[in-house]
């Protein structure tokens, strides 16, 4: 299983980007998936995901960001309203067939916002 993000770059406090995961073959089978962020010098933290069709969010990020699938393009996106300074980091994609089950993960996208 290959996982490929794209959509980071360097954007304004205030703006918005969308990050996307194409995952390899299907995902229809991945009850789990979730975007993490690393930022520099912070342990890699869960931001966002989607466990069934329930979806939990940082509470850093509650009202900004939003997680979604479409099983047809194979795809997981991360959609990031009013980003802030703080939101830099490096975001990695991840499925695994439930909670608690073995993780797949993408190579990561940079997102750096400024001030």
């Amino acid at each position: 299983v290959q996982l490929q993000a794209s959509g980071g770059g360097l954007v304004q406090a205030g703006g918005s980007l969308r990050l996307s995961c194409a995952v390899s073959g299907s995902i229809f089978a991945y009850n789990f998936m979730g975007w993490y962020r690393q930022a520099p010098g912070k342990q890699r933290e869960l931001v966002a995901s989607l466990l069934g069709r329930s979806t939990n969010y940082a509470d850093s990020v509650k009202g900004r960001f939003t997680i979604s699938r479409d099983n047809a393009k194979n795809t997981m996106y991360l959609q990031m309203n009013s980003l802030k300074p703080e939101d830099t980091g490096i975001y990695y994609c991840t499925v695994a067939l439930d909670w608690g089950k073995f993780n797949y993960w993408g190579q990561g996208t940079q997102v750096t916002v400024s001030s």
